[in-house]
């Protein structure tokens, strides 16, 4: 503390001894040397200060600002880095929630594809049935028809030979006759 009063006292005495002609004289140090005044008052400010130790409060507060700024900065960089792994954990959430969405849209495909398969075997099978069924149907009626075009040719066959025994006929014109029905009743069935 004496060095740095030393140093202020020298470098305050330069201008003032650097206006009288002789600093050494007591012209220098009267109270009508402006110089000495302004030095002397320079000195007292710079005491003052010392006294109340503001250089110590001002490198206090740069120190208290600068740890300011560094929590600052370090807080800053902590919240980057969780916002940097919120970020990533909400892409993997994302990649995730699409891996789901395909995996999804592929079982309705699949369930799509199935369920088109088995109504195509339905629809299959249905029309097999109703040809089945129509097949039934045709056969019965051409069994029905068979049964009416016989029951035709014997009726027929049978008021042939009625005619026949009426008129009297001879047993080769009724064959002819009954052959002649006969292939009358095929044509008819073919």
């Amino acid at each position: 503390m004496k060095r740095i009063l030393a140093a202020s006292l020298i470098l305050a005495a330069g201008p003032a001894a650097a206006a009288s002609k002789n600093p050494f004289t007591l012209e220098f140090y009267s109270l009508s040397n402006t110089d000495f005044i302004v030095s002397l008052g320079f000195l007292i400010f710079v005491g003052i200060l010392l006294y109340f130790k503001v250089p110590g409060m001002i490198g206090k507060m740069l120190d208290d600002r600068a740890a300011g700024i560094k929590s600052d900065l370090d807080e800053a960089r902590a919240l980057r880095e969780e916002a940097q792994a919120l970020l990533a954990s909400y892409e993997r959430k994302q990649k995730d929630v699409q891996t789901q969405a395909d995996a999804i849209v592929e079982a309705a495909k699949a369930d799509a594809e199935a369920a088109a398969e088995a109504a195509k075997a339905d629809i299959a099978k249905s029309v097999e049935r109703r040809l089945a069924s129509a097949s039934e149907q045709i056969a019965s009626a051409e069994a029905s028809a068979v049964k009416e075009v016989r029951d035709q040719a014997i009726s027929v066959a049978v008021a042939a030979a009625a005619d026949l025994m009426k008129k009297g006929m001879s047993a080769a014109d009724a064959n002819k006759l009954i052959d002649a029905g006969i292939a009358q009743v095929e044509t008819k069935l073919h």
